[in-house]
């Protein structure tokens, strides 16, 4: 399907979260006919209604049954049973934008589903260039997957066909390189306020962190006195916090890790060398 013939396709967004608000912009932005917003509360609906200017509604009966395409931005917990209340066009396809949940989740209630996944951390107040997100899509069959792909390069210049299992994956890097990574902020900016000391101090330093990995790898990146192996810093550290067990505990764990993975690159890199080098044959 060429991507103009999505222009004329009624769309319908289900959900009015913080994903939500960084869709809906995009699909106008994209010059697609968003036609409704829904979500369970109406000041919900309303606060991305009005910003977008596009229709709105909190009752799960109002919404437009003959949609050509829904797109439902809500909670992993909350999507079967709300898709279990709603009466659809039977022909529309049904999108997900979940990062965890398999694609089949949909198969009872469509013969055209598919899901469109994007990989970046949102929130309502930050404005982002949807086209630099990277967007991870999957569909039932050929036919829909051209639909799901054409719709999602008018969103996005980084289109990635990904399987449920795989995204399953990514969804968990993610994890690990957003929400526990701004958990760490949380807990760096609760040290220094228990000193008196301001967040701010560390800005230059998460930004040039976030900076390096764009253009190394995280191996190359990484520094710390645990990578040194400098005991005495450590072991200050550790004093600092012996008032605190849990975060005691969580920078044991997080040292001892990078530790361990220093010494298996410095073995392996070790083993490499130590291989005599294969006669070339002439």
């Amino acid at each position: 399907m060429h991507s103009k013939d999505m222009t004329n396709k009624r769309i319908v967004l289900i959900g009015a979260g913080n994903v939500a608000h960084a869709l809906a912009p995009a699909l106008l932005k994209a010059g697609l006919n968003l036609c409704q917003i829904y979500s369970r509360t109406i000041e919900s609906a309303g606060e991305l209604g009005q910003k977008t200017g596009i229709t709105y509604t909190a009752d799960a009966y109002a919404i437009y049954p003959d949609g050509d395409i829904y797109i439902f931005c809500v909670s992993d917990d909350a999507l079967v049973p709300l898709l279990k209340t709603l009466a659809l066009n039977p022909e529309a396809l049904l999108l997900h934008t979940s990062g965890s949940l398999p694609m089949q989740v949909l198969k009872p209630f469509a013969k055209r589903f598919g899901v469109l996944y994007p990989l970046q951390t949102f929130t309502k107040k930050r404005d982002l260039d949807f086209a630099e997100i990277p967007l991870c899509i999957e569909a039932v069959n050929h036919e829909t997957m051209k639909e799901v792909k054409a719709l999602a390069e008018l969103l996005s210049h980084r289109v990635c066909e990904i399987s449920s299992e795989k995204r399953k994956t990514l969804h968990l890097a993610a994890v690990f390189a957003n929400n526990f990574v701004n958990h760490l902020y949380r807990i760096s900016g609760r040290i220094l306020e228990e000193e008196g000391l301001d967040f701010s101090l560390l800005r230059p330093l998460i930004y040039e962190t976030a900076h390096k990995v764009m253009t190394l790898s995280p191996e190359q990146a990484q520094t710390g006195p645990a990578k040194r192996g400098d005991e005495g810093i450590l072991a200050m550290h550790k004093t600092l916090l012996k008032n605190d067990s849990k975060l005691l505990n969580l920078y044991t764990l997080l040292s001892d890790s990078i530790r361990k993975t220093e010494q298996k690159q410095v073995e392996a890199k070790a083993e490499t060398e130590s291989k005599p080098l294969q006669p070339t044959l002439w």
